[in-house]
């Protein structure tokens, strides 16, 4: 049986991994930035998506969940927004310097 945690964590760690490198080799210019807008997006995703996820716009098979919760919004969630916040900036990097090349 797949589960939200399978799909996230399928996003998650490749995108995080090779972000993550990127990012640490780029050093602070580009991590910290990074970090600060990961921070900013795990808020507004806490905050958005337990509005919802409240209202029931947006629901979950409980059995498919790993029930630990932000708000009304499963953890599963967060995973979407924190290969975004890595992998955007990681991307603009690596394009960045090529194009400079």
């Amino acid at each position: 049986m797949t589960t939200y945690l399978l799909l996230a964590l399928g996003v998650l760690v490749p995108v995080g991994a090779v972000s993550l490198v990127v990012l640490v080799r780029a050093g602070r210019p580009v991590l910290l930035p990074a970090l600060a807008a990961l921070a900013v997006l795990l808020v507004l995703t806490a905050c958005f998506d337990s509005v919802i996820v409240g209202l029931g716009i947006v629901g979950y098979d409980g059995s498919r969940i790993l029930g630990l919760r932000v708000g009304a919004a499963p953890v599963e969630d967060f995973a979407y927004p924190v290969a975004a916040a890595l992998g955007i900036p990681a991307l603009w990097t690596v394009l960045g310097a090529h194009r400079r090349s």
